[in-house]
């Protein structure tokens, strides 16, 4: 194991899933052991990179591509990286997979009826009842990782259980130093 080894934690589900929110314990703990990390949040990447995209297959196909290649570039110089995005198709997914090599796939995985109990802005009753178009999960298809390395369950676990397990998978791997817990 090498400390200058890139790789891409691909974190995937609905939105209010966990995935950031995970994502930034993940990133703090990789940092605490020595490596280099950037995170990319679908939120961010969404307002920076790309800006002006909507959310038709295409432009979401778009925008995973974006993350994905800013990811590989970043992986390939050696830095951690965490990607945090629904990311709702499985060949665009894939695609990265295939681009980046090192590429670990976590299933953030929670049941609608949680998320839409978690949802602070009403985004999921709004979608329910038909008044937001495509929402990811509700009226637009979310293809669920069919072999994902890693699967959390955000509705079962908690934080530290959900980080537990993916940095045991981490070390398993060989992309992080083993260490004394999860932080």
């Amino acid at each position: 194991m090498s400390k200058d080894r890139g790789f891409v934690v691909w974190f995937t589900g609905l939105s209010g899933a966990g995935k950031t929110t995970i994502g930034e314990k993940l990133e703090a703990l990789l940092r605490e052991r020595g490596l280099r990390v950037e995170a990319l949040d679908g939120d961010i990447v969404r307002t920076h990179l790309s800006k002006g995209l909507g959310f038709s297959k295409e432009d979401r196909d778009t925008n995973i591509r974006r993350i994905g290649f800013v990811a590989h570039l970043l992986q390939r110089n050696g830095v951690a990286v965490i990607c945090s995005a629904i990311s709702p198709y499985r060949e665009i997914r894939d695609e990265n997979r295939a681009l980046i090599g090192d590429f670990i796939e976590v299933y953030a995985k929670c049941p609608i009826d949680v998320l839409a109990e978690r949802d602070v802005k009403g985004l999921y009753k709004k979608a329910l009842a038909g008044e937001i178009e495509n929402f990811t999960g509700v009226s637009d298809p979310y293809e669920e990782p069919l072999n994902a390395e890693v699967v959390i369950e955000t509705d079962r676990e908690t934080e530290q259980e959900s980080l537990g397990k993916l940095v045991a998978k981490l070390e398993q791997l060989g992309y992080v130093p083993v260490g004394e817990g999860v932080a």
